[in-house]
C-alpha cells in the first residue's frame, strides 16, 4: 500500500493472526468452517447475510468520526485501512502459516483524522458492543484488521453455540520437506471452544487432535464423527482421554462395533447420537442403557435394531432421559412401542420418523402413555391414519409440535 501524500511505501497489511488465510496455495490448508447450533447440524455459517445498521450508542455521540456503513463488515474494516482477501475461511491457523511476517497490521496509526477517532476506533468498550452485531463469517473478517480488534474478537463470549468441522485434510500442513505436520490449534483454544466436529479421520488423526489441540483433554465437552474410519480402540483411547465429553455423536462410522460401544462409554456422556453406522443393532442399545444412567437424549438411526431392544432401558433412564429420536428404524413395531412407553414414561420429545411398522395402535400407546410429551414426530409412518390424530388430540393436552410429513 503506498502513501501519496509523502512518497512512502508501506508493506500491504496482509492478516498474520492465525484466523483467516488466503485461498489455495500449493502447501495450503483446505478452508475449515464453522457451524452453529449442535454437531449434527450441516449448514454452514459462513454465509453472506445481512446485519442491521446499528452502532454503540457511544460512537453515535461523536459525530466527527466518519462511520462505515454495517451492511458489510468489510466497509467497517476498511476504518484501518485493510482491504479483506477475497475468499476467506475460518480456521485456526498460526500466524507464521497465515502471512509475511512483516504484513501484520499492529495499530491504526496510518487512519487520517484526529487521535479521537483512532482513540475511537480501537476502544475496547465500544468494539465489544459494536461486534455483536455481527456473523460468525464476518467477525473473522474484522479480526484482521489489527491487533486491538483480534483481541477483543478472540474473547470466547463472540463464539458460544458455534462448533468447528474440521476435515481431514484440513487437519496437516506439508512441510518443505515433504513431510507433513498438524496443523497448529491455538486460534480455536484461545476462543474457547468446547466442541468440534471431525469429518474423515483416523483413530491415528483422533490422537493428533488430542495432543494438539490444548483444551481436549478436560475442555471439550461435545465431539462429533463423521464418515470416519475410527474403531473399537480409536473411540475407547478418545473417551478415556478427553475426560470432559458429554455429548457424543457418531455417524457413518462403519469400522467400530458394539463391543467398542461396551468398552468405551462411560457414565458422563448424557447426549449420544448414532446414524448410519452399520454395525449398530440390538446389543448397542443394551450397552448405552448399562453404560449411561444419565442420558438424557438419544437419537438413534439404526435398521437393525428391533423392538427387544426398547425394553433395555434402566429405571434411572426412565427418570433422566427427556428426548427419544428413532429415525428410519425399520424393524421397531408396535410390541416395540409398548416397550418404550413402559421404559421411558417421562419423554417429552419423541421421534419414530420413519418407523413404518408402527400403525394407529402403536400412536394410542403413545397418547395414554407419554402424557409429558411436547414434541412428537410421525412423519413418514404410512400405517398411521386419522384415527391416530384422535388418540393424539385426546389425550396429549402439552403437546406444541406435531410433524407428519411424507
Amino acid at each position: 500500500m503506498s502513501n501519496q501524500s509523502n512518497g512512502d511505501t508501506k508493506p500491504p497489511c496482509l492478516p498474520r493472526n492465525g484466523l483467516v488465510k488466503l485461498p489455495a496455495q500449493a502447501n495450503g490448508l483446505g478452508s475449515a468452517s464453522i457451524t452453529k447450533g449442535t454437531p449434527a447440524m450441516k449448514n454452514r455459517l459462513c454465509q453472506p447475510s445481512s446485519v442491521p445498521a446499528i452502532i454503540s450508542p457511544a460512537l453515535a455521540n461523536h459525530s466527527d468520526l466518519p462511520i462505515p456503513s454495517l451492511a458489510s463488515p468489510l466497509a467497517l474494516a476498511s476504518l484501518g485501512g485493510v482491504p479483506s482477501p477475497s475468499s476467506a475461511a475460518v480456521v485456526g491457523l498460526n500466524s507464521s502459516e497465515a502471512s509475511p511476517a512483516n504484513g501484520e497490521v499492529t495499530s491504526f496509526g496510518g487512519l487520517s483524522g484526529s487521535p479521537t477517532e483512532t482513540q475511537l476506533a480501537v476502544d475496547e468498550k465500544i468494539l465489544n458492543r459494536l461486534f455483536m452485531y455481527f456473523s460468525a463469517c464476518e467477525k473473522c473478517v474484522l479480526a484482521q484488521v489489527c491487533k486491538a480488534w483480534r483481541r477483543v474478537l478472540y474473547q470466547p463470549k463472540f463464539w458460544v453455540g458455534l462448533t468447528p468441522v474440521l476435515h481431514t485434510k484440513e487437519l496437516y500442513n506439508v512441510v518443505p520437506s515433504g513431510d507433513k505436520e498438524f496443523v497448529n490449534l491455538q486460534g480455536f483454544a484461545i476462543r474457547g471452544f468446547e466442541g468440534f466436529c471431525l469429518v474423515g479421520v483416523s483413530d491415528l488423526d483422533i490422537c493428533e487432535f488430542i495432543d494438539n489441540y490444548p483444551l481436549s483433554k478436560k475442555g471439550v465437552k461435545s465431539m462429533s464423527l463423521k464418515r470416519s474410519t475410527i474403531t473399537d480402540a480409536g473411540l475407547e483411547v478418545m473417551l478415556e482421554q478427553m475426560q470432559g465429553v458429554m455429548r457424543l455423536e457418531l455417524s457413518g462410522c462403519n469400522d467400530f462395533t458394539e463391543a467398542g460401544l461396551w468398552s468405551s462409554l462411560n457414565a458422563r456422556i448424557t447426549s449420544l447420537s448414532v446414524s448410519d453406522c452399520i454395525n449398530v443393532a440390538d446389543d448397542a442399545i443394551a450397552a448405552i442403557s448399562q453404560l449411561l444412567p444419565n442420558l438424557t437424549e438419544l437419537n438413534l438411526q439404526a435398521y437393525h435394531v428391533t423392538d427387544t431392544a426398547l425394553a433395555y432401558f434402566t429405571a434411572k433412564q426412565g427418570y433422566t432421559t427427556h428426548t427419544l429420536r428413532l429415525n428410519s428404524c425399520w424393524e421397531i413395531t408396535n410390541h416395540g412401542v409398548v416397550n418404550m412407553v413402559h421404559s421411558l414414561p417421562n419423554l417429552s420429545v419423541l421421534s419414530l420418523s420413519g418407523c413404518s411398522k408402527v400403525t394407529d395402535d402403536g400412536v394410542e400407546l403413545v397418547a395414554e402413555n407419554l402424557r409429558k410429551l411436547r414434541s412428537l414426530d410421525l412423519s413418514w409412518c404410512p400405517r398411521i391414519t386419522d384415527m391416530a390424530l384422535e388418540y393424539i388430540a385426546c389425550d396429549l393436552h402439552k403437546l406444541e409440535e406435531l410433524v407428519l410429513d411424507r
